[in-house]
């Protein structure tokens, strides 16, 4: 794709990069063919395509441009141009799909954020977004909220009301029959303790999230517990905090930069002492912890030391891939749905992984059609476009049930809690399957 950037926009580093992607673009329309909301609504700037030209036309234009034709570009940028990439549900299904090669998460982002920059957005969308940002990203703060929103649920809006339990999780032996399916580990899982590290040899760090330890506090639980089974322990770092996705996503990036600035200064003297890897068990943190040495090349405090984060962060499927043994398969192992989500197969390169692991501990796993398409939860995605995104969710969902499995997992927290909405099938983290299959201790190699 042909580019028309002056020499003064090249010497800014965000246009530089953008330029480097839009050239590498082809116009094929191949990913048009697997983008969800494509599919959706046939609108061609409603596809990474049609979004890709959205953006360029951006860029290349200047409000304070000398060149008349270049200002009058400028005008053509609206709120409309604006709702169209907040469509986009950034699952990067289009990169999986490029022949090319295309970056269009890294043009994403730097379109949103000028678009931010000059049309700004109406009060109550930056009101909505400056109260997700903050209520999500502190574990504590997010536990209170939610112990809220469980009481006064039904004053809460359509869209919220979705993503909150009916109970909390002493209360998951109340019946609700109208409500949604919470994904709750299952009693034996939550009888057994979460093993002390201190006789382990192997250390690793484990990233806990910002509502997960509200939402399905079980996950991490159940992740030191396997871990533990194959000699390693989880070594907490209390300082760490959000992984920076939520502000990063929600257009307050330099919130986000602060956050990955943080944990790097938290896990550093773990990861100075020898920690074999930054563990996650949200794919969407994961994919986000993988970027770190990508978003802050341009720090000279930090590139370095996010590099090497990056380096040592891992999603759990990584590290139980080369560990789980074949031999230890349950008796009678369930039948399963797994929903890969875009953060895993499309942002790390991991689809099937999950599966492998899962057929090797004897899961029989149920076909699904369309596994590349997104669940429709994206972060904050399923709040900021409701509708969009309810469709996608019971799209995703007649895929996953079609075959009759008694349990769907996946491997991240937001599609956990938005497949569990619809009050259908259970839906739980495949870590808490496999908790749930291993015996208490495995055996000697």
């Amino acid at each position: 794709m042909q580019t028309h950037f002056s020499d003064a926009a090249l010497a800014r580093p965000h246009i530089q990069r953008a330029d480097k992607v839009l050239r590498s673009c082809v116009h094929c329309g191949f990913c048009n063919a697997t983008c969800p909301t494509y599919q959706l609504l046939g609108d061609e700037r409603d596809g990474p395509r049609g979004r890709i030209y959205l953006i360029k036309q951006l860029l290349e234009s200047d409000p304070e441009s000398p060149d008349e034709a270049v200002r009058e570009q400028a005008t053509q940028i609206t709120r409309e141009t604006q709702q169209h990439l907040d469509r986009c549900l950034s699952c990067r299904s289009c990169e999986t799909t490029c022949p090319s090669g295309v970056q269009y998460h890294t043009l994403l982002d730097i379109g949103r954020q000028e678009l931010e920059r000059r049309v700004g957005r109406p009060w109550r969308e930056r009101l909505l977004r400056a109260g997700l940002r903050h209520a999500l990203v502190e574990p504590a703060r997010f536990k209170a909220l939610l112990a809220l929103g469980v009481r006064f649920r039904p004053l809460a809006p359509g869209a919220l009301a979705d993503k909150i339990p009916l109970a909390r999780e002493h209360d998951r032996h109340a019946e609700h029959p109208a409500g949604p399916v919470t994904a709750t580990p299952s009693d034996q899982a939550l009888s057994r303790q979460v093993p002390s590290d201190q006789a382990l040899s192997r250390q690793v760090l484990m990233l806990e999230g910002c509502v997960q330890p509200g939402l399905a506090p079980n996950i991490n639980a159940a992740t030191a517990r396997v871990l533990a089974r194959f000699d390693i322990g989880v070594t907490p770092i209390r300082e760490a905090g959000c992984c920076g996705a939520i502000d990063y996503h929600l257009n307050a990036q330099q919130a986000g930069r602060a956050r990955m600035r943080a944990n790097i200064d938290a896990w550093w003297p773990a990861i100075e002492a020898g920690a074999e890897a930054i563990v996650q068990t949200a794919s969407g943190c994961g994919a986000f912890v993988k970027e770190y040495g990508e978003m802050l090349a341009d720090d000279p405090d930090y590139a370095e030391r996010a590099a090497r984060v990056s380096a040592l962060a891992r999603d759990i499927v990584e590290v139980l891939g080369e560990e789980i043994a074949r031999d230890d398969r349950p008796t009678r192992p369930p039948r399963a749905a797994f929903h890969c989500p875009c953060t895993l197969q499309h942002a790390q390169g991991l689809g099937g992984e999950v599966e492998k692991i899962l057929r090797a501990l004897g899961f029989t796993l149920t076909p699904v059609a369309e596994g590349h398409l997104c669940c429709g939860s994206a972060g904050t995605y399923s709040i900021t476009q409701p509708e969009l995104s309810r469709q996608l969710r019971d799209r995703k969902l007649e895929a996953l049930e079609a075959n009759g499995p008694a349990r769907i997992a996946t491997a991240n927290i937001g599609c956990q809690t938005h497949l569990s909405s619809a009050g259908r099938t259970p839906v739980s983290h495949w870590i808490e399957l496999v908790d749930d299959a291993l015996p208490e201790t495995l055996p000697q190699a």
